[in-house]
């Protein structure tokens, strides 16, 4: 349970100030969004490691380029960037929920994060093996509408070493929030002991 506070602005010292911030109050994560450009994510991403706090990529943004048919940037090239500048985790689909998203693509995206080695494995967009040697992965996260009437999709797709990020299936529970948080718990931990 956390909130991830996001520093995203329109300069670097305004999202260090927001990062700084965000340590002085306690947050152990902070986040920001994909459109701020990919040398700032390399900013905060040696920020947050001299500072011990994880950094949380939102891929905001991203379905004007990825979505393109005929030009633009695959997600699995943008995921293994991000990969490169350090972030810690990132959006990268849920199958089920809100979002669109093909299995077999997401599994490739979560795959490109996780691994140190990614096989080659043309049903999941994966069209070469790739070695990442030391370079740590990225924790992917799955939100967008998730909820615990979902649980055994999503770990059945997206596996276990994932954040589930629930918001509104959490709030949105016909009981409440605090039953919807233990709706999700409990959904978890069943499907975990029934495996």
């Amino acid at each position: 349970k956390g909130h991830y506070l996001n520093i995203t602005a329109g300069d670097m010292e305004a999202m260090y100030e927001r990062a700084e911030f965000a340590k002085e109050i306690g947050s152990v994560v902070v986040m920001m969004d994909l459109t701020i450009g990919y040398t700032a994510m390399t900013s905060m991403s040696k920020w947050s490691r001299k500072n011990g706090v994880l950094l949380h990529l939102h891929r905001a943004g991203h379905s004007t380029y990825t979505r393109q048919k005929s030009h633009g940037v695959s997600f699995r090239v943008i995921a293994k960037w991000c990969r490169m500048l350090g972030v810690d985790h990132i959006h990268a689909g849920t199958v089920v929920g809100k979002l669109e998203g093909d299995p077999h693509t997401t599994k490739g995206y979560y795959d490109t994060l996780r691994l140190d080695h990614v096989p080659q494995n043309l049903a999941n967009g994966i069209y070469f093996d790739q070695d990442w040697a030391s370079m740590p992965g990225v924790m992917p996260v799955a939100s967008g509408g998730i909820h615990a009437g979902q649980m055994h999709q999503l770990l059945d797709l997206l596996g276990e070493d994932t954040v589930l990020q629930f918001g509104g299936g959490t709030i949105g529970h016909p009981d409440g929030i605090a039953a919807g948080a233990t709706a999700n718990r409990v959904a978890l931990e069943a499907m975990i002991l029934a495996r």
